[in-house]
This record gives structure tokens, C-alpha cells and sequence, in this order.
């Protein structure tokens, strides 16, 4: 009796333990279970079908040309550096020029001589001309002086389009700004070698920038000359009007898309080639060439997701989780991307969160 007693009471207090125990974990998951994140949404940017076409672009100068130089040798002479303005008409570089003077030194005494063969073949020629009129010369003594006149004529001019031409190659080793500028690029150091073609300054007009977008085919044909266009530069912190003063025809050289130049206000002090542009043109909606196209989608970069390989970005579920989406990027606008496949139009994304994500993760929009 005492040994069943005994084992009554150890069944009891082992069960009291365990009840504790189970009571302990679910107060435990239930103090672990995590607050909902809060999450800031929004829906993707791109081709409105409310009558909008939107698309990346780039400021560029409006005027721009690599300097070259026609003749071949070391530069003793480079004054100027990237960021200086230049005038129009300034010496930008030289170009040695011995080999060149040397030769022009050449043509002048090839010219002296066909000058002096020219006099005396010219008083040849006069003196036969009157014997040939006094009949004290034949005709077959004044044609061979008259050849000899024309020979030592044509000897001279050669000699001078000789001069010229190495006059020319002359000038082609002083190198002019061919406008008003400013030096963007230099591509060779006083002392380096400058060859026929190669660039050795990259000049840009100052004051003087415009937009240059990229338009797909299905939207060219709505563009015109003119439409205006409104001009996002998030790097300037500007929204900027402007009008297309440029399309395209062709898209053979540029991917099969159509560039498009924008006009852009001149003297703008907070705009730089090279900016990142996004674009809004906006056109009738009727004129859509497919409505069933759902245009090109735009997020901001920092929605988007990277593991590995892979991009994604995060969606809200219907049970309001966090629902990560693998999608495909296309060409980067500033700091807007293209996402190709993955991702409509309409459906919402979580641009920030206050707190980690993960799939599952319970959120709740701000």
C-alpha cells in the first residue's frame, strides 16, 4: 500500500511539472510573436494609358566635338586642362612642326628656281617672237621656245600648289577652339604622340544642354516635332519643361530605339552633362498604339532586393504578409529601374520598411 501511495504521488507531480512546462512555451510563442512591420507602398511608374509616354534620357551638351589634328607628332605645347572655357579662335595645342618647316623651306627654293627658268624661258620666248615677225626665225624655232615658256610656267605654278599645300599642313599643327566652350575630356599629355583622327580635347558649348531619350517603336509614331515634355533630373532636384526639337527616323545604329532630343532652358547653373533624366511626354489617349500593352515599368532602386543572382522586390499579400518577388531588370534611369517581367503595372510594392522583411513577415501600410 505504502509503495502505491508513493507512486501516486510522483505520477501527480510529474504531470504538475509538465502542465508547467507546457504553460511556460506558450507564454513563451506567444511574447515571440513579432509586432506586424510597418511598411511604405507604391505602385510602379510607366507608360500611362491615360495619355503619357514615359521614358529614360540623359543631358548632353547641345554642341560637342573631340578636337583632332590632321598632322602627326609630339604635342610641345598643351594649354589648357579639363573645366577651362575657351574662347573661339584660342590655341588649344601645338604640334612640333620641324619636319614640316623643313619642307616648306623646300618649296621656296623650288620656287625660286621655276621662277628663274620662268624669266628666262619668257625672254626666249619674246626674242623669238620678233625674229619670228621680222621673218628671221622659223616657226618650228618659235614653237620649241614656246613650249619651253609653258613648261617653266606650269614648273612654277606646281611649285606654288606645292607651297600651299605645305602651308596647309602647317596650320594643322596649330589647333584653334573652334567655338566658345568648355574642356570636358583631354585624352593626351604635352609631350604625347597626336595622330590623324584621334581625339586629344572634347570641347562642349557652354550653356547650352538638351535632353537625349530613348522611345520605343509602338510609341515613336505619336511623337511630333514640338509635343512639349516634362523633365524629372532627381540629381538636380528639378522638374523642368521643355519641347522636342529631334526624332529620329531611324533606330538601325541605337538598339531599335528612337532617340528623341528635348530642348532645355539655357544658363541652368544646377544642370550637367550626363544627369539622368526621366521623361514625361504626354499625348492623346486615344492615339495609343496598343492599349493592351501595359508599358514600361519603373521602380525606384531602392526597392529592390538582390540574392545572389537574383533581383527581386517585396509585394503585400492578400493575408497582408510580406511577399517576396523574383523579377527582371532592365536599363537603370538615375535612380529609377526598368523591371522588365515579374511585376505589373498595378500592383503594389513595399518601397520602405521599419523593420527587417522576409517572406511571411506580417506588415501593416502606414
Amino acid at each position: 500500500m505504502l509503495f502505491k501511495k508513493n507512486s501516486l504521488i510522483i505520477m501527480a507531480s510529474t504531470a504538475a511539472i509538465f502542465m508547467a512546462s507546457c504553460g511556460e512555451k506558450k507564454e513563451q510563442a506567444a511574447s515571440s510573436e513579432q509586432a506586424p512591420v510597418l511598411v511604405e507602398v507604391s505602385k510602379p511608374a510607366g507608360t500611362s494609358e491615360e495619355g503619357f509616354i514615359e521614358a529614360s534620357g540623359q543631358v548632353e551638351s547641345a554642341r560637342s566635338v573631340n578636337i583632332t589634328t590632321r598632322a602627326m607628332g609630339y604635342i610641345t605645347q598643351l594649354s589648357v586642362k579639363v573645366g577651362d572655357p575657351v574662347k573661339a579662335g584660342q590655341v588649344l595645342f601645338v604640334i612640333n612642326s620641324a619636319d614640316i618647316k623643313a619642307k616648306s623651306a623646300q618649296t621656296d627654293a623650288m620656287i625660286a628656281q621655276a621662277d628663274a627658268a620662268l624669266k628666262s624661258a619668257q625672254k626666249d620666248y619674246d626674242r623669238y617672237t620678233a625674229l619670228y615677225k621680222q621673218q628671221s626665225a622659223s616657226a618650228k624655232e618659235l614653237d620649241q621656245v614656246t613650249l619651253q615658256y609653258q613648261s617653266a610656267k606650269a614648273a612654277t605654278d606646281a611649285a606654288k600648289q606645292m607651297k600651299n599645300e605645305v602651308s596647309a599642313n602647317l596650320s594643322y599643327t596649330t589647333v584653334t577652339a573652334p567655338f566658345s566652350g568648355i574642356v570636358t575630356q583631354k585624352f593626351v599629355e604635352q609631350g604625347g604622340m597626336a595622330s590623324p583622327g584621334m581625339p586629344v580635347l572634347t570641347i562642349e558649348q557652354a550653356g547650352s544642354l538638351q535632353v537625349t531619350a530613348s522611345i520605343a517603336e509602338n510609341q515613336i509614331a505619336q511623337l511630333s516635332l514640338g509635343n512639349s515634355a516634362t523633365m524629372n533630373i532627381a540629381s538636380a532636384d528639378e522638374t523642368i519643361e521643355g519641347k522636342i526639337i529631334q526624332i529620329n527616323p531611324s533606330s538601325q545604329f541605337s538598339g531599335g530605339q528612337y532617340v528623341v532630343k528635348i530642348s532645355l532652358p539655357a544658363n541652368n547653373k544646377q544642370l550637367y552633362a550626363g544627369m539622368f533624366v526621366h521623361v514625361q511626354i504626354p499625348v492623346k489617349a486615344k492615339t495609343l498604339v496598343n492599349k493592351d500593352l501595359s508599358g514600361t515599368v519603373v521602380v525606384p532602386i531602392k526597392s529592390i532586393i538582390y540574392r545572389d543572382q537574383l533581383t527581386g522586390i517585396y509585394t503585400i499579400s492578400s493575408q497582408n504578409t510580406a511577399l517576396l518577388r523574383w523579377v527582371r531588370l532592365g536599363k537603370t534611369m538615375g535612380d529609377q529601374v526598368e523591371v522588365l517581367s515579374g511585376l505589373s503595372n498595378s500592383e503594389q510594392f513595399i518601397l520602405s520598411a521599419e523593420g527587417k522583411l522576409y517572406n511571411g513577415a506580417s506588415v501593416k501600410i502606414k
